[in-house]
């Protein structure tokens, strides 16, 4: 039975070996992204571990694609789990507001490791952040995703979303296609 659990450096070992084999909770910035990862495990697991849990978000700024640093956004993962490391759900949130700035594409995002994608984990871990997600008070949450990407669409549209546009990402991105879904809470 897949679940949500919270990062624990009991659970950080099958985190860190699906980094190795290429899996990366980025979508965008993808196994760059995964290396950092690694190197701050390496460097610290303890505070790595602590990192994924920053709702006051004290956590160092963000990189952006394009290498700019963003400050962080309060928020927190969760490890996908079914007895073995499934993939990694986010959520972040703007304290006060639905909205997001500019330069944050959507509330949650997620990533399956390949060995496990087709099983509709991606659609059960968003059901089950749901309740957590609504304790914030947002009105909506808002997640954007890669036109091709037909199964996580199919994911959120199972969630309750809805599509909003179609746009470009800021250039920070890349400036990439991409569509916004929106999932009213």
């Amino acid at each position: 039975m897949m679940q949500l659990v919270k990062p624990s450096l009991a659970l950080l070992p099958a985190f860190t070996e699906a980094l190795r084999r290429g899996w990366s909770p980025d979508n965008i910035r993808g196994y760059e992204a995964a290396l950092e990862q690694i190197e701050k495990i390496e460097a610290d697991a303890a505070a790595f571990v602590e990192s994924l849990d920053d709702i006051e978000a004290k956590g160092e700024p963000v990189k952006l694609p394009d290498g700019s640093l963003v400050a962080r956004l309060p928020g927190y993962h969760r490890w996908i789990w079914d007895g073995e490391f499934c993939g990694s759900i986010g959520f972040r949130w703007l304290p006060g507001t639905s909205a997001l700035p500019p330069h944050v594409l959507g509330h949650v995002g997620y990533a399956v490791v390949p060995w496990k994608r087709g099983r509709g984990y991606a659609g059960r871990a968003l059901m089950l952040l749901l309740p957590e997600i609504r304790k914030r008070g947002l009105n909506y949450i808002e997640l954007t995703v890669d036109p091709d990407n037909i199964a996580s669409q199919r994911a959120i549209v199972a969630c309750g979303g809805v599509f909003v546009e179609r746009f470009n990402e800021p250039a920070a991105f890349g400036g990439l296609e991409s569509l916004r879904f929106r999932i009213d809470l």
